[in-house]
């Protein structure tokens, strides 16, 4: 048992891992200027993206263990359940068993995908989004069951990989939360690149037909066969043996807590809930947050403020980020607005990096000039949003994004562009 978590060991790190390893090996980001045909190695294989991560794990779960140690927080291996509201039994690893006492106690145990009953998960090509980062072997076609992020940057890891990738949503769109013209963008270049979506239709089974291949059986009566399957369809909160009766906690039907928004308290004041556990947004980066003003509400530490907007970084091939307000939130509110886009080739750095696809938009308020929203699709998004979420947080307006300097050549010039593009259209 290591530190860690989901976050280190089956989630954030071992996805962004394998995307990386995926990119790299592939040469998925010099095909721009050498052609589609071009591999920095031209046989890639499951132990190819294992070294990588095996290493990258190793580091994260080093670097963790020395942090704790420098910070004099004790930890302690084995799996903890409540025997009342204040006492937890940790069973460790030897088998032996201890009893912690705690004034305060934070619940962050994360979540373990989703298995249901008519999925054949006894077949080793039927995996869960755990397992499927010790893919066994590099299949030709595969079938991912489930378009939420989770989903969606597998297909798509895969698909640089040149893997046939069938994409199956039971809804009829998928990524709510992002500016739909992203999305629509998104979609276009997955399929320009061979990707399959089925939407609009559940999953009855998954099960392999005699000695062929993988069957995926949808409600309308299509029959979806492959190599693999990823079911992705969604986690619960890993509280099977945590004895929340014990302490008079209950979850909702997918195994999650609630919790007060600011506080982060669940319904017992002195236990507190933080991460994947307790829902949306389950990201990394705002359970750690959460996690800290959980820790500083239980000991009493003031409490400035949470922004009002943190990004969303979606780690699929292109990437996708996003802060503030989406076009369809700014029109349901009633907000007069105007919108500025930049296309990534337009910038000097992306010609210089062979970009063809990949845009900016921008989204301003027209009666006060503020930044209300930006939204990013194409390489660096996730590490291009970061300047759109100090400007929206400290109530900018698009004159920073005009009267400023950028660097040059840099994608970060695509603010100036999409903010111009936008000046062109308020200035009348």
């Amino acid at each position: 048992m290591k530190v860690g978590g989901v976050s280190v060991h089956t989630g954030t790190i071992p996805s962004k891992t394998l995307r990386e390893t995926a990119l790299n090996l592939s040469g998925w980001r010099e095909r721009g200027f050498y052609g589609q045909s071009y591999r920095v190695k031209k046989e890639i294989g499951s132990e190819d993206l294992g070294i990588r991560l095996a290493k990258t794990l190793a580091y994260e779960v080093d670097v963790l263990e020395h942090q704790f140690q420098r910070n004099g927080v004790s930890t302690m291996a084995g799996f903890a359940r409540f025997v009342d509201p204040h006492q937890l039994v940790v069973t460790q690893p030897d088998g032996s068993e201890m009893l912690v006492h705690g004034d305060r106690i934070l619940i962050a145990v994360g979540t373990v995908p989703f298995r249901p009953d008519f999925v054949d998960f006894s077949d080793p090509d039927v995996m869960d989004s755990d397992e499927i980062v010790d893919i066994h072997r590099l299949p030709r076609s595969l079938t991912v069951i489930g378009a939420g992020v989770i989903g969606i940057e597998y297909a798509t890891i895969f698909s640089a990989l040149d893997v046939a990738v069938t994409i199956v949503e039971p809804r009829d769109s998928f990524l709510d939360f992002v500016d739909r013209e992203i999305i629509e963008e998104f979609i276009h270049e997955l399929r320009d690149r061979g990707v399959t979506f089925r939407t609009g239709s559940k999953v009855v089974s998954v099960a392999r037909q005699k000695d062929g291949p993988v069957t995926t059986e949808l409600a309308d009566g299509r029959l979806i066969r492959s190599e693999m399957v990823l079911y992705a369809a969604g986690r619960k909160g890993a509280v099977e043996d945590l004895g929340l009766d014990k302490c008079s906690l209950t979850t909702d039907g997918r195994g999650r807590l609630k919790v007060e928004p600011d506080t982060f308290q669940t319904a017992v004041p002195h236990i507190y809930a933080a991460g994947d556990i307790i829902g949306f947004p389950s990201l990394a980066s705002t359970s750690m947050e959460q996690g800290r003003i959980a820790a500083c509400h239980a000991f009493g530490l003031p409490l400035p403020p949470a922004p009002e907007y943190f990004p969303y970084g979606i780690y699929a091939v292109p990437e996708i980020s996003t802060v503030g307000l989406s076009e369809e939130e700014v029109r349901e509110q009633g907000i007069p607005y105007e919108t500025g886009v930049a296309r990534m080739r337009e910038t000097s750095r992306g010609h210089i990096m062979g970009l063809d696809k990949g845009m900016m938009k921008m989204i301003f308020g027209t009666q006060d000039r503020r930044l209300l929203g930006v939204h990013i699709i194409g390489e660096g998004a996730t590490e291009l949003i970061h300047i759109g979420q100090a400007v929206l947080n400290l109530e900018g307006t698009i004159d920073y994004f005009i009267e400023n300097t950028f660097n040059y050549p840099t994608l970060a010039e695509a603010y100036k562009i999409a903010a111009l593009n936008a000046w062109n259209r308020m200035a009348g």
